[in-house]
């Protein structure tokens, strides 16, 4: 959510925003700021009645028999117009309320310019794509080949898009979240465990509503939804609540079962692990204070990590610059990870590392009293993917495959696997 008085003395700079972020149909300025002014009023106004209709009930014990009837009369008058004022700045209300939601945080000037992910820009890639001097297997055929899942089996009592892998695969996907977290733990990060439940108002906090509802699982008997990541109850966990400036930045490193419906990927990547209705994550989640510069450093320590996991599990993988247009709406800067998967010859998403500026904190009302002016001040939010499983498994499983379908396991990662070197059905 936007600041309306920023809004409006920065009119030109928001369109300008809504134009980057592909929002210019769908944010009408003129019809916003309009409501704002009308709410304004009406608020004046209906203030202004309530009184004078408070006075004249007031001044009714103190009137003669003779003027008591006609102030009766005109409070009851007045009575009426206040109801009708009323139920106007609360239709008004709403309206500007529903608008302001929709909103889209501002880009950064840095942001590359475009409409769709054909405006990502590539930063850098690093480490080597493998060549293989055998047909490399896919991630499917390997777990086949290994007995590592129960795919088929699992659709049967689950539905399709679950997934059940077991054995040394299984100790892998959890492996990879400890090392995660023990990484997290060194950069000074608070490990916690968060519900996969959330009430509704938190979603409107993280910005997943009003934009995604087709993307959450919602459970009307006890109207709860399922959480798609860590960071929807982290970003509410310290919700109205006004910090100590020293108590910043606070640095979570959030792990949860997570959920998504995958509504809008019909047809996509129904094979495999890639896009499953159930997964696991471990979120890095950061907030700090409302300074650009300041958050602007920890979205680059944010993106670092991420690096680093993917170098201690040596996959080759690419930074992108993500453009204006493919970024979503809470984004003011976004970059994401991707790490080479052979079987589809291309890199495929493993993390996502944002900056949110205050966005996020003025729809959860998260502030901190600033030291210098005493001041109280929204948080800067940021979030960053620490592993996502069992996404993660795609591309390393595939990466470090050998010929007879074993799977080499990277040294930073052999102590939680018991300081194997080596996975596959015949080690």
């Amino acid at each position: 959510m936007l600041d309306i008085k920023f809004i409006i003395e920065n009119k030109d700079q928001v369109q300008d925003g809504l134009n980057k972020k592909g929002y210019a149909k769908i944010i009408n300025l003129d019809e916003l700021i309009s409501l704002h002014g009308s709410i304004n009023k009406l608020k004046t106004s209906s203030q202004a009645l309530a009184e004078e209709k408070n006075k004249l009930s007031n001044s009714i014990k103190s009137a003669s028999a003779e003027e008591r009837p006609a102030i009766i009369a005109k409070s009851k008058a007045l009575g009426e117009e206040l109801k009708k004022e009323l139920e106007e700045l609360e239709a008004e209300q709403a309206k500007f309320n529903d608008i302001m939601l929709r909103m889209p945080n501002m880009p950064s000037p840095e942001c590359p310019v475009g409409p769709d992910e054909s405006g990502n820009v590539v930063i850098r890639k690093v480490g080597e794509i493998p060549h293989f001097d055998f047909k490399p297997r896919d991630h499917v055929e390997l777990m086949e080949l290994n007995d590592w899942s129960e795919m088929e089996r699992i659709a049967k009592v689950s539905g399709s898009r679950t997934y059940a892998i077991k054995n040394d695969l299984a100790k892998l996907e959890l492996a990879m979240h400890m090392l995660v977290l023990d990484k997290l733990r060194e950069h000074g990060f608070t490990v916690i465990t968060v519900p996969s439940i959330s009430k509704e108002k938190p979603l409107y906090g993280q910005g997943y509503l009003p934009f995604s509802r087709d993307e959450i699982y919602y459970m009307p008997a006890d109207d709860v939804y399922l959480s798609g990541t860590a960071e929807l109850i982290l970003n509410s966990l310290r919700a109205d609540e006004i910090l100590n400036e020293a108590e910043l930045p606070i640095l979570y490193a959030g792990f949860s079962p997570c959920f998504r419906r995958e509504a809008g990927a019909a047809g996509k990547d129904t094979r495999g692990l890639v896009r499953v209705h159930q997964f696991m994550k471990t979120e890095q989640f950061i907030i700090c204070k409302n300074d650009v510069k300041e958050s602007d450093k920890w979205h680059k320590t944010l993106l670092s990590i991420s690096e680093e996991v993917l170098q201690d599990l040596e996959l080759p993988y690419q930074v992108l610059d993500i453009c204006t247009g493919d970024m979503g709406a809470p984004k003011y800067r976004q970059y994401d990870l991707e790490a080479w998967v052979p079987s589809q010859n291309c890199y495929r998403e493993t993390h996502s590392c944002s900056n949110i500026t205050e966005w996020q904190a003025r729809r959860t009302n998260l502030r901190y009293r600033d030291n210098a002016d005493n001041r109280v001040k929204y948080v800067h939010t940021l979030n960053n993917t620490g592993i996502a499983t069992p996404r993660a498994l795609v591309p390393f499983i595939e990466c470090h495959q050998n010929e007879d379908g074993s799977v080499n396991i990277p040294a930073k990662l052999q102590p939680y696997m018991g300081g194997k070197t080596k996975i596959g059905k015949n080690l």
